[in-house]
């Protein structure tokens, strides 16, 4: 399934009266005013909310005589949440892969000593690489530069570069010769 379809369906059920308006139809079809009298709301509030569930396919119509009955449709409802299930387990597992990959990047890049034998020239393996020497510096506090270097000097000699390379892909903010960490979703990316 389609991740668009996914976030439109959710977005439109992000709704309480919407939420309140399915949990009804589940108890059986109902027409317009039976469902406005139910929740307290006008028809065409009703009508409104009903137009935007028939957009995802959530709930039809049926005219029987003069009145039109909206049912609820069940399996867009099970379809949608085994979707949402999926890919969660998907996103799980590529996080998975990618923690695997990590760890196969830190034992080539490190010594057994723990040292870094050398930086990284591809992007994506540096930057793992540097996320794994910053677990060594917390959040909220504040570094002075020749902390930072003795930091650094642990893994590798070259603590300008790194230092550098902190500040360059948003690992660390400087202002004045004082460190901070930024939080973790300013962090470079690879992709």
């Amino acid at each position: 399934m389609q991740l668009n379809r996914i976030v439109a369906f959710h977005k439109t059920m992000g709704d309480p009266t919407r939420i309140r308006i399915v949990h009804l139809l589940a108890k059986g079809p109902l027409h317009g005013q039976a469902i406005a009298g139910k929740l307290g709301l006008t028809p065409p509030t009703i009508t409104h909310h009903l137009n935007k569930l028939k957009d995802i396919n959530l709930v039809y119509q049926r005219r029987d005589k003069n009145t039109i009955y909206f049912y609820l449709n069940e399996s867009v409802l099970q379809h949608q949440a085994k979707a949402l299930v999926k890919m969660l387990e998907e996103e799980e597992e590529l996080t998975l892969m990618a923690n695997d990959e990590a760890a196969k990047v830190i034992k080539n890049f490190f010594a057994a000593d723990g040292t870094l034998k050398s930086i990284p020239a591809q992007r994506k393996k540096k930057l793992i690489i540097f996320e794994h020497i910053m677990q060594g510096f917390k959040i909220g506090e504040k570094y002075e530069e020749k902390e930072v270097n003795e930091y650094i000097k642990k893994y590798h000699q070259d603590y300008a570069t790194i230092r550098r390379e902190f500040i360059i892909n948003q690992y660390m903010y400087r202002d004045n010769g004082i460190y901070e960490v930024n939080p973790k979703e300013m962090w470079a990316k690879s992709e």
